[in-house]
């Protein structure tokens, strides 16, 4: 007996894939078809599969994806989560905001949070992110503080958080919901996570969505391997330029020094942060001289 179910990956290790459909979690191959294509199942993955009582369990099936990320593996992501401690270790701004470009160029909400928000002050970091229009917040674990805000940045998709080690993500995790840390140990059991030393990806429930834990994974991890933001993107992936593109006094404008540039102007206005067009300028020489076989 067979039947045809739609569902989602949870996790994909060692060849074989955990889809949660219709309730219950089916252990499954990918038909071969899919390596002749080169594609890769990824958890976050929609996917059709066939389940059978005497045979093995396949993915007929791979859904369009809207977007995913190599390193950490993970497809149909709705929220990047980007967590950094104020001090121990201290923040990098231009992590940051390659991280929030990153994001937007895939068509993914991006959002801050400054962890440790005991060891020093977040007032004047919280202010460059909401006047860049990115949801931001502090937390500290200790205390609880902030953690209400954290989770009003999830929503009902995939939510993938990313920081560089001793930025806390386990604890701000455990903190929105402690269920997480069960979840993670049943799930590991049960999936034998303590047989393997690949760095999988596994999707949680959390509040109305999914979490992305990705152990292993830094920041550093999407912003070195993730796909270039070609110059003439680059601009489109800072959302507060938007409202200025497309008026400058030349066509051509790089917004880095030209004269008669509105986002130039905005900056000296102080409506764009000086931090923010710091990092601008850095990405967009690191692209402007690429040719397209370099890409």
């Amino acid at each position: 007996m067979e039947k045809i179910l739609d569902g989602i990956i949870i996790k994909g290790i060692g060849g074989f894939y955990y889809v949660e459909a219709a309730g219950e979690v089916y252990e499954c191959k990918a038909r071969g078809a899919f390596r002749k294509k080169k594609v890769t199942p990824l958890a976050g993955d929609k996917v059709r599969i066939t389940v059978r009582e005497d045979k093995e369990n396949t993915i007929d099936e791979i859904f369009e994806r809207k977007n995913h990320l190599m390193r950490p593996p993970v497809a149909n992501i709705d929220t990047l989560v980007i967590v950094s401690s104020v001090k121990e270790p201290v923040p990098s701004l231009l992590i940051i905001d390659k991280l929030t470009a990153i994001a937007v160029d895939k068509g993914i909400k991006p959002c801050v949070v400054f962890s440790k928000s005991d060891l020093g002050e977040t007032t004047e970091l919280e202010e460059i992110y909401k006047k860049a229009g990115i949801p931001c917040a502090s937390v500290c674990c200790k205390t609880g503080e902030g953690v209400e805000k954290v989770k009003a940045m999830l929503g009902s998709g995939i939510t993938v958080f990313t920081g560089n080690t001793g930025v806390g993500k386990s604890s701000l995790l455990n903190c929105i919901d402690e269920r997480f840390a069960l979840q993670t140990g049943e799930v590991s059991d049960k999936l034998g996570r303590g047989r393997h030393t690949t760095r999988d990806v596994t999707l949680y429930h959390v509040g109305d969505g999914l979490v992305a834990d990705t152990p292993g994974f830094s920041s550093l991890d999407i912003e070195q391997t993730s796909e270039i933001i070609v110059k003439e993107n680059l601009p489109f992936c800072f959302p507060e330029f938007s409202e200025y593109l497309g008026n400058c006094k030349f066509s051509s404008c790089s917004h880095t020094v030209e004269k008669g540039c509105l986002i130039i102007e905005a900056l000296k206005n102080g409506a764009i942060h000086q931090s923010r067009h710091n990092s601008y300028v850095s990405m967009y020489n690191d692209v402007k001289d690429l040719k397209d076989w370099q890409l």
